[in-house]
């Protein structure tokens, strides 16, 4: 049985919600939305969260750069769901699980802090140096059933090497990109790309302003 964090959809928005990506310096409601997230969270059991759309999950969705490059990454053939195989992302994000709160003094910004530094560790293989972590905006998307039960804080980790590779090397392949490069494999390739990485890169400059 697996519990996630949740914050009620009331209680994330007020009259509207956004759609997309939002950036943190182009809209002042991201910073309230990121409060709300951080300060009315709580756990419920995955499986109910995930058929009652009066919630959103928070999912801590983080890109890898090094300078004016992001990290990309491809699912292969060998992972499990095959409906993800050949998808392309420049996110790593997961659930906020109760073991995010180990070690925390509590609040709500450092278990999503947490959560997203474990999540990273665990799809990738990091510099020694470490990364330094920036919140840069929020993503949403309502247009579908899964998208309509998450809310995405968006991250940029920024590292001081190109070292980073991916960990599980079987189900996953990744290297740093250009930005040229990205938006031209997105322009080409666009269906190839998980929905909320096709969304961030519409708005590229803004996410890594």
């Amino acid at each position: 049985m697996e519990f996630v964090y949740v914050v009620k959809r009331r209680e994330l928005f007020e009259l509207s919600f956004p759609h997309g990506f939002v950036a943190r310096a182009a809209d002042d409601r991201v910073v309230t939305w990121e409060q709300r997230a951080t300060q009315r969270g709580f756990f419920v059991e995955r499986r109910h969260a995930e058929r009652d759309s009066s919630f959103k999950q928070i999912i801590p969705y983080t890109l890898m750069t090094h300078g004016d490059e992001i990290f990309l990454l491809k699912r292969l053939a060998q992972g499990g769901e095959s409906r993800l195989h050949g998808k392309l992302s420049i996110g790593v994000g997961g659930h906020v699980n109760p073991v995010d709160e180990d070690g925390q003094a509590g609040s709500g910004a450092e278990i999503l802090a947490a959560c997203c530094l474990r999540e990273l560790a665990e799809e990738l293989v990091l510099p020694e140096g470490g990364v330094d972590l920036t919140t840069v905006g929020v993503i949403n998307d309502e247009s579908n059933d899964v998208g309509s039960v998450h809310f995405g804080l968006v991250h940029v980790a920024a590292c001081a090497t190109r070292d980073v590779t991916v960990r599980e090397t079987d189900v996953l392949e990744g290297s740093f990109v250009s930005r040229g490069a990205l938006r031209e494999l997105a322009a080409n390739e666009g269906e190839r790309f998980e929905t909320w990485s096709r969304l961030i890169i519409e708005r590229l400059d803004e996410a890594l302003a």
